[in-house]
């Protein structure tokens, strides 16, 4: 049963097929209710009508708006976006000055992992309170939990309290990216929707090179506690004007239970899974980052992901991670592939800077300045094929396995080039290559997971890879990070034990692994040991990075090109947030790929 092969399915008195309107479903029955007797009447009519509606559904929105309110949703979720990606670039050249000032060098990497774990976590709860609440309700609040995590964290005495502020930064992250995501799909033909894509992520890329470069400019100037503060006021006037620039009649394109109440609504919200799961990946992550692997956080882990597993299959009535979705082959797999290859992607975001200051002798601000062609490159990527390519409904099997062949190859490179020697034009051209090829599989493969899955799941499905690519960061920053500080430390301790040793430099030892900067203070051959030690941390970082990168490729090539097909609407058992969950037989059906 072929994706390509199958046009439509009859239900009800409607027709959904692989090409309906995302999260439209509602309206394309509405559309097709008059057409009930050609649809059974004969087989030309029915293929007729499914013509029609199909070309239909290509040029119209699922939701419409005015052209003033369509340019004020776009500058506002775009300065939104922007600052949440302003604000985790930024980290990467502020880190030193940072750990300095609150006595954090060993705990470096979780000022970024903090804000990434409360972002993915948060991103399926936000997107049920954006069916609950509205869009715009939910966006307003998302900002202002942004702003308030800015303030906390810009007045941060210590760890534990920068920490807080970062987790209140991140939760409000989630509602930011999960409600754009809605309005993209609600508010674009889909003929349009892969470029309306790409220019979302390009706002992303450019907070994120942006963020870098400005933020390591100021850093001497105003100090890291304004740079956080400063944000807070941008992020409450971009909340109102997208709060009053979309209609109190939008909705997120899902139905909602017929008479229920926002209480039981609420009830209904797998907050107990969320629980687990943000405890599962916490101490996995811990006990992966830290300078020594630690056992014991690891194995609570895995007891924790097994409760979380059971709550989610025995007992949440509407769970986090839909287990409908997930038994689909392709979804699994799709999802899977993100993990990993966002997870190496996140090694270049967060590192490439620090190449820059400990090997290269950069300042903060130039190191900044290394992101944006790298970024540059992601945005080019994703718009040039949501633009002149992505302009249908079906598979992209193909483009996606070889744009993550490119993308895996480019980290290869950085593997081996990453050393004071390579020309700086070389390194750069480098990362502009490898933002091309990461910009355009993202879209390739966000096109081909709507093809995998059936329409009435798109909505869901795409929530569920945003939580995997935040997910991704987490990992990435994590568990990369964990991995290059051990190389660090014990190159660091065999260098300076080689050279003099190691007695007296223990605390420099320490400070190094968080301050990058501190590189540029040293002489002789305290600095020689210090750039090899750096040297080797990259080189070990990139090539791991590499290797995921190589077998998520795998992983991508495993989700198959037949497309989902919807079951039919009086087949549909309701679910607690109304979303739907197909019978046995589709269920059967997504079991074996379909």
């Amino acid at each position: 049963m072929g994706g390509n092969g199958i046009a439509g399915k009859r239900h009800g008195n409607g027709i959904s097929n692989e090409r309906t309107s995302l999260l439209g479903h509602r309206e394309s029955r509405d559309r097709v209710d008059g057409d009930e007797d050609t649809l059974t009447g004969g087989q030309s009519g029915g293929e007729d009508a499914i013509s029609n509606d199909e070309e239909e559904n290509e040029d119209k929105a699922n939701q419409q708006v005015g052209k003033l309110r369509a340019i004020l949703i776009s500058i506002s979720v775009f300065g939104l976006v922007f600052l949440q990606a302003s604000n985790m670039s930024g980290i990467s050249t502020t880190q030193s000055k940072i750990a300095e000032d609150l006595d954090a060098f060993a705990e470096a990497s979780w000022f970024t992992s903090t804000y990434l774990i409360a972002l993915s976590s948060m991103s399926p709860v936000a997107a049920r309170l954006a069916q609950i609440f509205s869009p715009r309700n939910c966006i307003l609040t998302a900002a202002l939990l942004f702003s308030i995590g800015g303030v906390v964290t810009s007045q941060a005495p210590d760890l534990k309290t920068f920490l807080i502020g970062r987790a209140i930064s991140g939760i409000g992250g989630a509602g930011i990216m999960t409600i754009s995501f809605i309005l993209i799909l609600e508010l674009t033909t889909k003929k349009r929707r892969g470029i309306f894509i790409g220019l979302a992520n390009s706002g992303f890329t450019v907070g994120v090179s942006l963020g870098a470069v400005v933020w390591g400019a100021l850093l001497p100037a105003v100090g890291w506690r304004a740079l956080f503060l400063f944000q807070s006021p941008l992020a409450i006037l971009s909340g109102i004007g997208i709060y009053f620039s979309i209609p109190k009649s939008f909705t997120s394109g899902q139905k909602s239970i017929d008479g229920a109440s926002i209480t039981s609504k609420l009830a209904k919200i797998d907050y107990l899974g969320s629980l687990f799961l943000v405890t599962t990946i916490i101490l996995f992550l811990y006990g992966l980052s830290s300078p020594h692997i630690e056992r014991l956080p690891i194995l609570c882990s895995l007891l924790t992901l097994i409760l979380f597993l059971y709550i989610e299959l025995k007992i949440a009535v509407d769970p986090i991670i839909p287990i409908a979705v997930l038994k689909s082959r392709g979804a699994l797999l799709s999802c899977i592939s993100q993990l990993g290859t966002m997870a190496a992607r996140w090694t270049i975001l967060f590192y490439t800077p620090v190449y820059a200051i400990s090997i290269r002798g950069w300042s903060p601000a130039s190191a900044g300045s290394i992101l944006i062609p790298t970024n540059l490159g992601f945005a080019l990527g994703g718009i040039a094929a949501g633009a002149f390519h992505i302009k249908r409904a079906g598979s992209f099997w193909l483009p996606s396995l070889a744009s993550l062949l490119l993308f895996s190859t480019t980290l290869l490179f950085f593997s081996q080039l990453s050393t004071p020697t390579t020309p700086t034009p070389l390194y750069l051209l480098l990362a502009l290559l490898n933002g091309l090829c990461i910009g355009s599989a993202l879209n390739y493969t966000l096109a081909h997971l709507l093809h995998l899955t059936p329409p009435s799941t798109h909505f869901i499905s795409t929530s569920l890879l945003t939580t995997f690519r935040g997910f991704a960061g987490s990992f990435g920053s994590a568990i990369g990070g964990g991995a290059f500080i051990r190389v660090l430390q014990s190159q660091l301790q065999e260098g300076f034990s080689r050279n003099g040793g190691l007695e007296g430099r223990e605390e420099l030892v320490r400070k190094l692994l968080g301050s990058p900067a501190l590189v540029s203070q040293l002489h002789g051959v305290e600095r020689d040991v210090v750039v090899a030690a750096y040297g080797e941390g990259f080189r070990v970082l990139w090539m791991g990075a590499a290797v995921v990168a190589f077998l998520m490729v795998a992983v991508q090539a495993a989700t198959g090109w037949e497309g989902g097909v919807d079951a039919g609407e009086g087949d549909r058992l309701e679910v607690g947030n109304g979303l739907g969950v197909e019978n046995e037989v589709w269920e059967e059906g997504m079991e074996e790929g379909v």
